[in-house]
């Protein structure tokens, strides 16, 4: 249990650092760009959108090693152990979207519950910062085109 625990731990804190310094770095690269004032907003959300499919990623290869290499638990449905379907269910869990047709079973369930928190958070962290951004850089002007 105690493994279950560190690998828990140490994915989290991973995948919240990571996404902290793309959002810091947004943030500081942002104002810089010489392009309009709105495409910065979707340079944001491409930047928002690299950082969670990095992290999903980063689950996924959790979840492989603990199947494969730590032998904590397994799934059932449609999972034939491969990265990509654990990158399937990774994305599924992370966005907390769960199609149902893969089921953790074991010492991997702790590892799909902290996702979908963690998910859910840097999702609407994501949202945040967005929201933020689109404040300070959409004037009247430019969504008028004046």
């Amino acid at each position: 249990m105690l493994g279950i625990v560190i690998i828990n731990i140490i994915v989290v804190s991973l995948v919240v650092g990571i996404h902290y310094e793309f959002l810091y770095r947004m943030t500081a690269l942002l104002p810089r760009l010489p392009v309009r004032h709105r495409f910065r907003i979707v340079l944001g959300v491409f930047g928002a959108l690299t950082a969670h499919a990095i992290e999903v990623w980063i689950f996924a290869i959790a979840y492989y090693g603990m199947l494969h290499w730590a032998g904590i638990g397994h799934f059932i449905g449609h999972f034939n152990g491969s990265l990509l379907d654990c990158a399937y269910f990774s994305f599924t869990t992370y966005t907390t979207l769960g199609f149902g047709d893969i089921q953790p079973v074991a010492g991997v369930r702790y590892l799909t519950g902290i996702e979908s928190l963690t998910g859910l958070l840097l999702i609407t962290w994501s949202a945040s910062f967005l929201y933020l951004e689109m404040q300070r850089y959409w004037t009247r002007k430019d969504v008028t085109g004046g």
